[in-house]
């Protein structure tokens, strides 16, 4: 081969025709999945290495992106990272220049992990602990981001549920590095629960990946939560979602909605409650009257019975029962039969022929007067004979 016919480069030339090459030949965007190494800030730039365990690569996050980034890696963090390719011509230096970095699933669970273990063992994660959530609240601050479908479903639950309770809504970043804020704007609430008749807090994310749920890992703020003075209720992600601040929480609902529906009563099963409370009160009203009404009764019974009048009354009806059954076994009813009383002149009466001889003399008595007798002849009656 001819060297005449090879092209011929400065150094200068050559780094500057494969900054060329590659800005022509590679995507101007990107995602790369990695591992980060050695992060340091120099002059307010983040820079760190890149790898996946085979291959490395240089990586920066400028000071102007970095103040923008809702997370910053530390050492050993899988990342996502959102870049281009940065070469430099003067040291034929390649560099991915990171424009966003979020953490990978597994550094999501690895820290999620940390956390949960750490406050089970101190006796913050402890279901002792949690709180009776209040039965009808007057009040309930919501955290959560505003404006967003999550905080619509729950005014709109909150309306057709219970719409006495009133909802303050209290705007939250929910996504990123943003636990200072959270913790913040809990802190300042908690110091006006009181003032604002607060009865329970919800903590509420609509949908997501796990790995935007992150923030709620955070120690501080899980801790902030655990000792909050009103009860709390989160409402985080997905019914599947998992995260520390759950676990601290006085309730854990699936969703943003679910934790309005376990503070607020449904109204129409209360108002059937109360009618159903009204008729069994008003059943025992009326057995009590009715027995009331049997018990006086039985009294007003017994009183007339032991009443001197009563006792009158009942005396005379015996007397008239004695004076009838001495009338009928009164002698001069049996006179007016036909019969006769006879008696000896002492008085005596006659039954046999026994107690009189001849020459007695007798008193007849007869139903309208008397007449004295003396006895000439005495027959006694012939002897019966039994078949």
């Amino acid at each position: 081969m001819s060297v005449d016919r090879l092209p011929t480069y400065s150094v200068a030339e050559l780094n500057t025709a494969i900054g060329s090459l590659l800005e022509r030949g590679f995507a101007p965007r990107f995602l790369l999945e990695a591992t980060v190494s050695r992060p340091q800030l120099k002059k307010g730039h983040l820079w760190l290495t890149l790898t996946d365990g085979s291959a490395s690569i240089s990586g920066v996050v400028w000071a102007s992106k970095l103040a923008q980034l809702s997370y910053q890696p530390k050492d050993g963090d899988g990342v996502t990272v959102v870049g281009k390719l940065n070469f430099w011509a003067a040291r034929a230096s390649l560099t991915v220049q990171a424009l966003d970095i979020r953490p990978s699933l597994s550094t999501v669970l690895r820290d999620f992990e940390r956390v949960r273990q750490l406050l089970e063992q101190e006796g913050v994660i402890d279901p002792s602990h949690q709180r009776p959530l209040p039965r009808q609240p007057a009040s309930i601050a919501v955290l959560t981001s505003v404006p967003s479908s999550a905080l619509a479903d729950m005014l709109r639950t909150a309306a057709e549920r219970w719409p006495m309770t009133q909802l303050i809504v209290v705007p939250i970043p929910v996504q990123g590095s943003v636990a200072p804020t959270i913790i913040s704007t809990l802190e300042a609430l908690a110091e006006r629960t009181d003032e604002l008749g607060l009865d329970a807090l919800v903590l509420a994310r609509g949908g997501g990946s796990r790995e935007d749920l992150a923030v709620f890992d955070n120690e501080a703020l899980c801790r902030l939560l655990a000792n909050y003075p009103i009860p709390v209720v989160t409402g985080l992600g997905h019914e599947d979602d998992l995260t520390v601040a759950d676990l601290v929480a006085d309730h854990r609902a699936a969703t943003p909605t679910a934790a309005i529906v376990a503070l607020l009563p449904d109204r129409e099963a209360e108002r059937q409650g109360v009618a159903q409370r009204q008729s069994r009160l008003k059943d025992a009203l009326l057995g009590r009257i009715l027995r009331e009404r049997q018990r006086l009764q039985a009294r007003d019974v017994a009183l007339q019975q032991q009443s001197p009048l009563e006792k009158i009354k009942r005396q005379r009806q015996a007397l008239a029962q004695r004076h009838q059954l001495l009338k009928a076994l009164s002698p001069e009813r049996w006179l007016k039969r036909g019969l006769a009383l006879i008696s000896n002149t002492a008085g005596d009466p006659i039954s046999d022929l026994e107690s009189v001889k001849i020459g007695d003399q007798l008193n007849i008595r007869m139903s309208n007067g008397s007449l004295e007798a003396r006895v000439d002849q005495i027959q006694p009656s012939a002897p019966t004979t039994s078949a």
